[in-house]
C-alpha cells in the first residue's frame, strides 16, 4: 500500500531530516522517499491533519489489556486500537489477565494475534504468580516473553529473586521487580501524608517502597545480570536508582504518568479514579519524579493503562481496586509537564532495553511511525476514552497535545484523515 504524509513536522533527533517540515512517501511499510514535495497523484491513501508533527513510534513499557479471562476489562483488539489512535505502535503486555500468562501458550497466544500495535507480553515471573516457584522462564522468552514480572506484586521471597537473575543470564533475560514490602501497610489505601492523616485513610509509606527497592538492588549487585523496576514513586527511590547507576549497576526503572501529573491532593473528594498503585503522593515526591525523567535517571514514562470493570472501581474507597486507564491522556499529560522535543524523546527512547528494535525516520527504514498535534489544547473527557473500561483519573484535566494515530505493521490507523 502507498501511503504519502504530507506536510508533517519530523521530530526525531537521529534524522538529518529533525525538525523539517516534509512529505514522507511510503510503499509497501517502508520509507522510500522524504522532500518538501512529493507528488501525490498516484498515491492511493494520503494523510492531511492540522499542525502535522511525526516521529518514531511511541513505546509504553506497562499496559494492562485483561485478555484472556478479564474481557469485560479490556480485550487484546480494542486494547490495541486505544494504543494506537494514543499514538503508539509498540506496548509491553502485563501478564495481568485470568489465568496469568506463565507458560509458553500463554505468550504463544498473545503474539499469534494480528493487531496494528506491536504487542510485546510479559510473562509472569513465578507460577500463577504466587512468589513461591519461578514458572518456565526459558520457555516463555524463546516463546516472545520480553521480561518476566508478577505484575503490581512484589516478590517476597528474595532468595527467588536472587536464582532468578542468576538463571536469565544465560539468555539475556530482564526481570521486573515490583518495589512494595506490603507487610509495612497491608490496608494501605493511598500515600501515606497530611492527606490521609486529615481525611482518615490508611497510609501507604514511602518507606514500603524504598526498603524493597533496596533490597533488590542489593540482590542485583550480588547476582550481576539486569533488572527493571516498575513505577517508582519517592524521592529516595529516584536517589537510590541513581546511586546505583553511577556503581554501574544494569537497572532500569520507570514512573507512571499519574505520579508525576497528579499530587495527593486529589484524594481529598474520595475519587476512586485516583486510587492507583503505587499511590499519588505529595508535592515533593513529584518534583522529585519530574527531575529524575528530566536528567534520564528515570528511563520510562509509562501511561500504567489499568483497565478496572466498572463494578470494582465505582464503589466505596477501601474495596475500590487500584488502576486507571491512561494510554489516552498519557502524551497530553506529558506534553503539559516537558517541552514537545523532551516529550517525544520520553516516548521513543529505551526500547532496547526489552530487547526490541529502534527506529527512526530516514530513507529506507520501516514505517514504524506516531503522528500528532502538540499543540492541540483540550479537556479531557469521557468521550476521550477509547478504553472499554472508563477508569481515567484524567477526566476533566486540561491537556496539551493530543495524538492521531500511527502507521505501523504497512497499516493505517489516524484519526480525523
Amino acid at each position: 500500500m502507498s501511503i504519502i504524509i504530507k506536510s508533517a513536522k519530523i521530530v526525531d533527533a537521529k534524522s538529518k531530516f529533525n525538525g523539517k517540515i516534509q512529505d514522507i512517501l511510503i510503499d509497501k511499510g517502508k520509507i522510500q522517499h522524504i522532500s518538501s514535495n512529493i507528488s501525490d497523484s498516484k498515491v492511493k491513501e494520503k494523510i492531511v491533519l492540522k499542525n502535522l508533527h511525526i516521529s518514531p513510534g511511541w513505546f509504553d513499557s506497562s499496559v494492562c489489556f485483561g485478555e484472556p479471562g478479564l474481557e469485560e476489562r479490556e480485550t487484546l483488539s480494542n486494547g490495541s486500537k486505544a494504543a494506537a489512535f494514543s499514538g503508539f505502535t509498540d506496548v509491553v503486555l502485563n501478564p495481568e489477565t485470568n489465568p496469568y500468562l506463565d507458560t509458553k501458550a500463554d505468550i504463544i497466544y498473545v503474539k499469534s494475534q494480528k493487531l496494528p500495535v506491536n504487542i510485546h507480553p510479559l510473562g509472569c515471573l513465578t507460577k500463577e504468580a504466587k512468589s513461591m516457584e519461578l514458572a518456565d522462564l526459558y520457555e516463555m522468552y524463546e516463546s516472545g516473553a520480553v521480561g518476566f514480572y508478577d505484575f503490581k506484586k512484589p516478590l517476597l521471597n528474595p532468595n527467588l529473586l536472587k536464582i532468578a537473575l542468576q538463571y536469565v543470564q544465560n539468555f539475556d533475560g530482564l526481570i521486573l521487580s515490583f518495589p512494595f514490602e506490603k507487610s509495612l501497610c497491608p490496608e494501605g489505601q493511598m500515600h501515606e501524608g497530611k492527606v490521609s492523616t486529615n481525611y482518615g485513610l490508611k497510609g501507604i509509606s514511602s518507606l514500603s517502597e524504598e526498603l524493597m527497592l533496596k533490597r533488590d538492588l542489593k540482590i542485583l549487585e550480588y547476582t550481576g545480570g539486569k533488572i527493571h523496576i516498575p513505577c517508582i514513586s519517592t524521592e529516595e527511590s529516584v536517589k537510590l536508582i541513581k546511586e546505583a547507576k553511577n556503581n554501574k549497576l544494569n537497572v532500569s526503572c520507570s514512573v507512571s504518568i499519574n505520579n508525576l501529573f497528579f499530587n495527593d491532593e486529589k484524594l481529598k473528594d474520595f475519587d476512586t479514579r485516583f486510587k492507583v498503585m503505587p499511590p499519588i503522593r505529595d508535592e515533593r515526591h513529584q518534583k522529585a519524579l519530574v527531575k529524575g525523567v528530566s536528567d534520564g535517571t528515570i528511563d520510562f514514562v509509562t501511561s500504567d493503562h489499568s483497565p478496572i470493570d466498572i463494578d470494582n472501581k465505582k464503589t466505596d474507597f477501601e474495596n475500590s481496586l487500584f488502576g486507571s486507564t491512561g494510554l489516552e491522556s498519557i502524551f497530553g499529560a506529558l506534553n503539559s509537564i516537558f517541552k514537545v522535543e523532551k516529550s517525544i524523546d520520553i516516548l521513543t527512547r529505551g526500547k532496547d532495553i526489552f530487547g526490541i528494535k529502534e527506529t527512526n525516520i530516514n530513507i529506507g527504514e520501516n514505517a514504524n511511525l506516531s503522528l500528532f498535534d502538540p499543540e492541540h489544547k483540550y479537556l479531557f473527557t469521557k468521550e476521550n476514552v477509547i478504553s472499554k473500561s472508563k477508569n481515567s483519573c484524567f477526566i476533566n484535566s486540561n491537556l496539551n497535545g493530543k495524538a492521531y494515530g500511527i502507521i505501523s505493521n504497512n497499516l493505517v490507523k489516524v484519526l480525523g484523515n
